[in-house]
């Protein structure tokens, strides 16, 4: 299937918007879903942005049944590892239902791969649903491995109520 991978830039935070509300409603936690558009737009393309993103395109003959031709994108940002040092985190990897098992998904993920490694990284990080058989299994066929069954690590978030209180001196 011919399709190109890209830079996102803003204008594409009306389709990063439309397909994160995608994968949360696969995700079934579309009720977790606070980002705006306009989040987007600030947080990815200000002075310092806090992410990048990449998309995923195919040609207009191409394009979905509902008309889009922007079917699928990855968000990452950079962090660092004490033991390790410099690496890149992939928030979001996501891949329209229609155009899964096209080799897209693998694309985004090699291309943000690319940019870590180019930034000095020597490291991807993610995380998957354990429910979501089907994408582990793509993960482990890339070579990546589960830390939370290796290592025991588990992934930790204080937000809301608790992350104000946290913050207090």
């Amino acid at each position: 299937m011919e399709f190109s991978i890209r830079a996102a830039n803003v204008e594409d935070c009306k389709e990063i918007s439309r397909m994160i509300m995608e994968l949360a409603e696969y995700e079934k936690v579309v009720d977790k879903v606070k980002v705006t558009q306009r989040d987007l737009e600030q947080d990815g393309f200000s002075k310092n942005p806090f992410f990048h993103g990449i998309i995923a395109e195919v040609p207009e003959q191409l394009k979905s049944k509902e008309g889009h031709t922007k079917i699928g994108y990855a968000l990452y940002f950079f962090s660092y590892s004490s033991w390790k040092g410099r690496a890149v985190f992939m928030e979001d990897l996501y891949v329209m239902p229609d155009f899964r098992g096209k080799g897209i998904g693998k694309a985004l993920m090699s291309k943000v791969a690319q940019l870590g490694m180019a930034a000095g990284c020597n490291q991807l990080n993610f995380t998957v649903l354990d429910w979501n058989k089907s994408s582990v299994d793509f993960y482990l066929s890339q070579g990546c491995t589960d830390v939370t069954s290796e290592l025991g690590y588990h992934y930790m978030s204080c937000n809301g109520e608790a992350l104000e209180h946290l913050a207090q001196p």
